[in-house]
């Protein structure tokens, strides 16, 4: 028997021609299959099989990798609003007000492979699946399915038409489980030299999570933060390259003549008194101190004349020409201010 026998005479057409081969006791149930004919469809080597509590595939052999990560959500969505089937070939698909999984989301390495990361294993590699459910529900781990529990869920990314979890819960969830700290840094490093996100939001993620107690973590992490600045650093000079902007010195450190050390700044222009830095705080415990220390620099430098940029690796990933712009507007308006103080410009 091949996946394109016919399954059942009972099933509409479309169901049992079609590519969704997974479905629940209650859906099965509603086309009329009864707990016998259900048995019997299931029996060892009979034409269906049961892969998980209350969910089967409608075909012998292993299931597609597609089939499990359907399996999986169906499983672990709320009950009471189980995935539909359509009711004729070409229905509409649900809703985004009606999510097909309801209270269900992907996440781990399984979610990490959806976005698209090279250095998680394949679909098809992953002995299991982790999916994101809410603290309340009584579900259990079983089978290829892990079962995570949330206090509250990510809003879900579509991803082939899957919710998923966004790359900052996905990779805190991921490395919850990784010792190997080579595996570890593998991801945080794609995470952001691939574009997914930038380092702060995973540092928030692995904060919450409480994982950075861990030293592999530790280390994978002042990595990443490092990383994230030289990938800010390469973005913010093809913004200056890119949109046309004059050139600034770049990477200084500004004194006043004979006085005291006012701060370091990632770009500055002098003839206008223009200041660009970038904002690569990470949420730790030290950050309400830092914030002070990045408020208390730009209080000194405006004091002097000096208008400040800040500028956050999120936005030079995400609108590179609307922070040009500002930028632009800031040097354009230098001309109407008063002169700025005289500072000295050192290299750092």
């Amino acid at each position: 028997m091949t996946h394109n026998t016919p399954l059942s005479p009972r099933l509409p057409r479309h169901i049992a021609e079609g590519t969704r081969r997974v479905l629940t006791t209650a859906q099965l149930r509603a086309h009329g299959i009864s707990p016998a004919e259900l048995a019997e469809q299931c029996r060892p080597g009979g034409p269906w099989q049961q892969l998980l509590p209350g969910v089967y595939v409608l075909h012998p052999g292993p299931p597609t990798s597609e089939e499990r990560l359907h399996a999986a959500l169906t499983y672990a969505a709320r009950e009471t609003a189980a995935p539909a089937v359509p009711s004729q070939p070409g229905a509409a698909e649900p809703q985004p007000h009606r999510p097909a999984y309801p209270d269900a989301v992907i996440t781990g390495l399984a979610a990490l492979t959806l976005h698209g990361f090279t250095s998680s294993p394949p679909l098809p590699a992953l002995p299991r699946i982790d999916v994101l459910v809410p603290r309340l529900r009584r579900l259990r781990t079983t089978g290829f399915v892990r079962v995570l529990r949330t206090a509250a869920l990510p809003a879900p990314e579509q991803v082939t038409g899957l919710p998923v979890a966004p790359v900052p819960r996905a990779l805190a969830d991921a490395v919850a489980e990784l010792s190997d700290p080579g595996a570890v840094s593998r991801l945080l490093t794609e995470a952001v030299r691939g574009g997914h996100c930038d380092p702060a939001s995973v540092v928030r993620e692995l904060s919450q999570a409480k994982l950075l107690t861990r030293p592999h973590l530790v280390d994978a992490v002042d990595s990443l933060l490092a990383e994230g600045r030289a990938v800010a650093e390469d973005r913010l000079y093809r913004m200056v390259r890119e949109y046309g902007l004059p050139d600034p010195v770049w990477n200084v450190d500004l004194r006043l003549p004979g006085g005291p050390h006012l701060g370091g700044l990632d770009a500055y222009w002098p003839e206008h008194a223009v200041a660009v830095e970038l904002d690569t705080r990470a949420p730790r415990q030290d950050e309400d101190a830092m914030w002070s220390e990045y408020a208390r620099k730009r209080e000194t430098l405006e004091r002097l004349g000096i208008t400040v940029v800040y500028i956050t690796p999120r936005k030079l990933r995400e609108s590179l020409e609307q922070q040009a712009t500002v930028v632009r507007t800031a040097l354009m308006a230098s001309v109407d201010r008063d002169p700025a103080a005289y500072v000295v410009v050192l290299p750092r």
